[in-house]
């Protein structure tokens, strides 16, 4: 590793996702404001999607790595720096933002880049699925299933709007008969719509799902989404939205680990991002793991 300046910082962009050369230099004139050298500079491509790059600019000497790009760029990147006390500088970029809005990050490039200057540094728990670190949740049936569903050019035109019409697509589906077994306690059995694994309860639009939920409790906040019917999806929409503390057709747990089984392969996503299909979830929780720029107070 290189001789460590703890000034030192990399800055991890998706050209595809955001303007890369406005975020650059917003990013460079906020740590110029501060005396402090400019980030060393990386771009993701469709085959390095940040975590690689990350872990390069670690190698490197960067004690701080500024990632903006949306929630798969920030997910890659937290999976390089998860188990290091390198921070992370979340820059909002992508539809969801759901690890910034989370956070409290405030919108806007500069603003959330002098959180590394005038912010505060938290450790937070991330969760790992075969491998991959997750910051938000991870879901096996419904959600999944509407994210694949959603339109990526229209995402782009009314951003967190378009779930709804990948949601609308995908309400009636046939429920997913699952095993949930949380910690070591006795398996549930379920026809369930969805289950989420959630490190955080704020969701697309300004949501919050999970109320209790906090990034770094030590625990899971897992909720098992079972509506039979339209009216069903209706009753719990309107509960999550008057954030009533127990919505219907929704059972909520805590755990430190999960894991989902269904009959046959179901859609999969972690932190929004749609992996390959499977009959398995296993998500075990790494407390503390992930140092992240936020907030002061």
């Amino acid at each position: 590793m290189a001789d460590e300046d703890p000034s030192r910082s990399a800055l991890v962009v998706n050209p595809a996702k955001v303007d890369a050369r406005r975020v650059r230099a917003e990013v460079t004139a906020v740590l110029a404001e501060a005396g402090r050298p400019a980030p060393d500079y990386r771009e993701t491509t469709p085959d390095e999607p940040g975590g690689t790059l990350a872990d390069a600019a670690v190698r490197d000497g960067a004690r701080l790595v500024f990632v903006c790009g949306g929630d798969g760029t920030v997910r890659s990147c937290a999976g390089a720096l998860a188990g290091t006390d390198v921070a992370l500088c979340v820059l909002p970029g992508g539809t969801g933002n759901l690890l910034a809005a989370n956070l409290g990050v405030p919108n806007g490039i500069a603003a959330a880049a002098r959180l590394a200057v005038t912010g505060v540094r938290r450790r937070i728990d991330v969760g790992d699925v075969d491998g991959d670190v997750f910051t938000v949740m991870a879901g096996m049936g419904f959600d999944a299933h509407m994210l694949d569903a959603t339109p990526e050019a229209l995402k782009a035109r009314v951003g967190w709007l378009a779930y709804l019409v990948g949601g609308a697509r995908r309400l009636r589906d046939r429920p997913m008969r699952v095993m949930v077994r949380l910690d070591d306690a006795e398996p549930l059995r379920r026809r369930a719509r969805s289950v989420l694994v959630a490190n955080v309860g704020r969701l697309q639009g300004g949501l919050t799902l999970l109320p209790d939920a906090e990034p770094d409790d030590g625990t899971f906040d897992v909720a098992v989404v079972t509506p039979r019917s339209l009216a069903d999806w209706l009753r719990l929409g309107a509960a999550v939205v008057r954030r009533a503390p127990r919505p219907p057709r929704m059972e909520t747990y805590r755990c430190r680990e999960v894991t989902v089984l269904s009959t046959q392969p179901q859609a999969r996503e972690l932190d929004g991002d749609v992996v390959s299909p499977g009959p398995r979830l296993h998500a075990t929780l790494r407390p503390l793991a992930l140092t992240v720029c936020v907030p002061a107070g």
